[in-house]
């Protein structure tokens, strides 16, 4: 089952509260987990970035959404209960989603009516979004990076057959192959190079090498399982069993077939357009940092050393 928006988690937290009373937020997520039939594998997934499990902060927002409603408090940090117009909506379900809307939008409203000032509410928008405001983060992060990509791979094919192969290269030195050898990587003779494009020297003494065919193809003209057996060939007089193919396009199923086929007698790793783009940008090659967006959470062991008042 795909793993719930947030504004589907309200409802069951909300009746979930109605029976325990108190709950702190991690004790939400094993029985709304059991609740939306979820596997191990979707409650541990976490976002592109690695950067916190989806729906731990899925939850998360939807008792931040109703906490602003009023609908839910929290008399100590990090507790969540009913509050007394909670235990009223809840016994009508389908209220309180429009509810959550009327009064986030209110404040809203009032916050951009006032004058600026020290202590101005903050204000959530769009609270009935299926996307919490940090997936829409990522989400315009992931879209970005695949614009990205497309300028690495529209630049790359504005160049020349011989800069692709010491680009591609370069890269794989960028990626630790080679480690700190000197001169590890090669570009081979443009003319009679056997059908190798480059060289990595794994050792010192080259015992251990990686060899390289680099095509620098259109996006639309696939590579082939001859291409493939080509470079198997290649492999064979050169005496090597260790292979990379990359190439600004894609390769066929057969291409793919073929390759998987060879059973650790040959290995070829492939590479393609969209994958060469996404190592180029993470291994920062020809890369430079536009902008940093930090964006912060509390520390927990910090404010829970502070003692909680007893007042309620």
């Amino acid at each position: 089952m795909p793993i719930p928006k947030h504004d589907d988690i309200r409802i069951p937290a909300l009746e979930l509260l109605k029976t325990r009373e108190e709950l702190k937020l991690k004790e939400f997520e094993a029985p709304l987990a059991e609740q939306f039939s979820l596997t191990s594998e979707e409650v541990a997934e976490q976002y592109e970035s690695g950067n916190g499990h989806i729906f731990y902060d899925r939850i998360s927002w939807a008792l931040s959404y109703l906490n602003m409603a009023g609908l839910v408090e929290k008399p100590r940090r990090g507790i969540y209960r009913l509050s007394e117009t909670g235990k009223k909506l809840i016994e009508t379900p389908q209220k309180v989603n429009p509810y959550i809307d009327k009064q986030v939008n209110k404040r809203k409203s009032k916050s951009s009516k006032s004058d600026k000032t020290t202590t101005q509410k903050i204000a959530f928008t769009e609270p009935s979004s299926e996307l919490t405001p940090q997936e829409k983060l990522y989400r315009s992060f992931t879209e970005i990076r695949k614009s990205i990509y497309q300028d690495i791979l529209s630049t790359i094919l504005s160049k020349s057959p011989i800069e692709f192969e010491k680009l591609v290269v370069m890269l794989l030195q960028a990626m630790g192959y080679g480690g700190e050898i000197k001169n590890s990587g090669l570009v081979t003779k443009y003319s009679n190079d056997g059908g190798i494009d480059g060289i990595i020297k794994e050792d010192i003494l080259g015992l251990g090498r990686i060899h390289i065919q680099a095509k620098r193809y259109k996006l639309d003209s696939g590579v082939g399982r001859e291409a493939i057996q080509s470079f198997v060939g290649a492999l064979a007089v050169a005496q090597s069993n260790k292979g990379v193919f990359i190439t600004t396009s894609y390769f066929t199923k057969a291409a793919l077939d073929y390759a998987e086929s060879l059973n650790g007698s040959t290995t070829v790793v492939l590479i393609d357009g969209e994958k060469l783009s996404q190592y180029i940008y993470d291994f920062d090659l020809g890369m430079q940092i536009d902008q940093v967006i930090k964006i912060k959470k509390l520390d927990t062991d910090f404010w829970d050393s502070m003692q909680d008042r007893t007042d309620k």
